[in-house]
């Protein structure tokens, strides 16, 4: 039980980082060979140090990413795979967010497009961005049911302010007219002011096609593929070498 009125101050205001700091330089520093700056600039890293281990947590949790634990640093750069080194960890520095550019995965099934994309978004979520994974198909049927119940405003207004939106599994199949439409809606309200992943086993160039109507494709896609960095993933799948 606390007892200090200003350990239960610090508590009381939510500073749990400052406060356990307080106590544990009690405990360690009794002969107080550390100052009262000192003290405090250690309080205030522990804090500071917390809050951001918070926010981290909170923004893996709200991502919902089919794998949250994907990090960069566990890439594989192996010769056959088309990665280059140089460039993935020129993008872990997060500038292409900054700059509201997107990042375009393109490979055959299996060759680590999804686990990569996330990887991305779990890196801007520790340059505290805010990310949000969903499957194209699933995105679909979520503006549709929106649609319906008159939620449509309010969810692309959601989409639109995620950072980082991670669209998985784009192009495997063609679009309906409304299809077309939500996205054009979706891809404007971003378009300059935040950044997309996209993975899709269709390669870029039949991206136009695949999304049909002419006008409404060169829209779409003017909007998504001219400020995006291309990464096409080769070799074997990696589920097939993951079971032998």
């Amino acid at each position: 039980m606390l007892t200090h009125p200003t350990l239960d101050q610090m508590t009381a205001l939510g500073l749990t980082g400052m406060a356990q700091t307080w106590k544990d330089l009690e405990e360690q520093d009794q002969n107080q060979s550390l100052d009262r700056n000192e003290w405090l600039g250690l309080m205030l890293d522990r804090e500071a140090t917390m809050r951001a281990d918070k926010r981290f947590a909170n923004r893996i949790r709200n991502a919902k990413m089919r794998f949250p634990d994907a990090c960069i640093e566990d890439a594989k750069f192996t010769s056959d795979r088309g990665l280059d080194r140089r460039q993935i960890l020129s993008l872990a520095q997060g500038d292409w967010i900054k700059a509201h550019e997107q990042i375009i995965l393109t490979g055959q099934t299996g060759t680590g497009k999804t686990w990569l994309a996330c990887a991305f978004g779990h890196q801007a979520a520790r340059l505290d961005h805010s990310v949000f994974y969903v499957r194209i198909p699933r995105l679909f049927e979520d503006m549709a049911m929106a649609r319906l119940d008159g939620r449509f405003p309010k969810l692309v207004d959601k989409l639109a302010r995620v950072q980082v939106l991670i669209l998985d599994d784009w192009g495997t199949h063609s679009l309906t007219d409304q299809q077309r439409l939500d996205l054009l809606e979706l891809f404007e309200e971003r378009y300059q002011r935040r950044s997309t992943i996209i993975t899709a086993q269709l390669p870029v160039s039949g991206w136009h096609e695949m999304i049909g109507e002419p006008t409404i494709a060169d829209a779409i896609l003017d909007r998504i593929i001219h400020n995006a960095y291309r990464l096409n993933l080769k070799g074997e799948s990696l589920r097939r070498k993951d079971k032998t």
